[in-house]
């Protein structure tokens, strides 16, 4: 039978003292840090026992920064889309921004042009935007942001940046309706800008056309001429382009040639117009003469026509009395051609 010893003496007197070896710790600790301040053969261990132990710190490592990558991986994706989408949103925005800038330069475009074309003769102007067309095919008119609390009137001149668009129809408190140059009813004052004849042009219910009834086989009409405005009536300013001449057929039987001009404004595509005030042109003061036909001549006809009206009279004045008719009967007579003229404008 195996008997175990018994040892009965105390266990701290046993070994080493804890005294001498703490005092042997401390003072080899002392040494190495001297050693390492004066000293750089400590970084040689120090660097062998960092590459010992780098192993294990990357495998104590290795399941944080899996779990990070993991998490940063997702991260970054939502981050991406999220990204993409912001992006995604800012791109249409600017898209819609750069197509409203675009918009905005070409109405910028359309209303300085149509500034610039009536700063010649217009003391007033201001610019009306077109609220609705008639949809009526054969009625051409359409409806203006513009009343008269902006100081619209009936029969006021409208105009686009290339020439005249129509006139003012009706007016209300705050909107007005405005009667395009190609609406059947309209009828405008012309005349060609190359030769001077003076014509009417009236309206064919097609934006594209415009035909010139009472050209005569001899009238000095060619295609391609500008026609423009006349400003007879007072209605429409002078020297406005109105139309270009676009066919023009004369046959020896008929007496009045088919002449049609295309309009020279945008009737069909313009979004805004422009109302004109201006000064339309004043008659001439009487002038006191002892000719009797020429002081009853109507004011505001154009001058070759009362000079031959007054020649005609002043021959009747010296001829037999047998053979001419009274003095009497001149004036009549004089005021005659300025009434024709006048036909012919309105």
């Amino acid at each position: 039978m195996v008997e175990l010893s018994h040892d009965s003496r105390p266990i701290i007197g046993r070994g080493t003292p804890l005294g001498a070896t703490f005092l042997a710790l401390a003072t080899a600790s002392i040494g190495l840090m001297v050693a390492d301040v004066r000293y750089d053969q400590l970084e040689r261990v120090r660097g062998w026992m960092n590459s010992a132990a780098y192993p294990l710190q990357l495998a104590i490592d290795l399941p944080f920064s899996a779990w990070a990558s993991i998490a940063g991986w997702f991260a970054g994706s939502e981050r991406l889309r999220q990204q993409n989408l912001e992006l995604s949103t800012q791109l249409r925005d600017a898209n819609l921004q750069l197509q409203r800038f675009e918009a905005l330069e070409q109405e910028n475009r359309r209303l300085r042009e149509m500034r610039s074309s009536s700063a010649a003769v217009a003391k007033r102007a201001i610019v009306a935007s077109i609220l609705k067309v008639d949809l009526d095919p054969f009625r051409h008119r359409v409806l203006l942001d513009r009343g008269a609390s902006d100081g619209v009137f009936k029969g006021q001149t409208v105009l686009d940046a290339q020439g005249i668009f129509g006139q003012v129809w009706r007016v209300n408190a705050r909107t007005s309706e405005a009667i395009l140059i190609s609406d059947a009813e309209h009828a405008i004052p012309v005349k060609s800008n190359r030769s001077g004849v003076r014509t009417i042009a009236v309206g064919t219910g097609d934006p594209d056309r415009l035909v010139l009834p009472f050209v005569t086989g001899e009238s000095d009409i060619r295609k391609g001429d500008l026609l423009i405005s006349t400003g007879m009536g007072g209605v429409f300013p002078p020297g406005y382009p109105v139309a270009t001449v676009t066919r023009v057929e004369r046959t020896s039987k008929a007496t009045f040639a088919i002449v049609e001009a295309r309009p020279a404004a945008a009737l069909d595509r313009d979004s805004e117009v422009m109302l004109v005030w201006f000064d339309a042109p004043q008659p001439e003061p009487e002038v006191a003469v002892d000719d009797p036909a020429a002081a009853t001549t109507p004011q505001g006809t154009d001058r070759a026509e009362p000079t031959a009206a007054r020649s005609g009279a002043a021959a009747s004045a010296t001829a037999p009395p047998a053979a001419s008719a009274p003095v009497d009967a001149a004036p009549p007579q004089a005021a005659a051609v300025p009434d024709a003229a006048a036909g012919e404008a309105q």
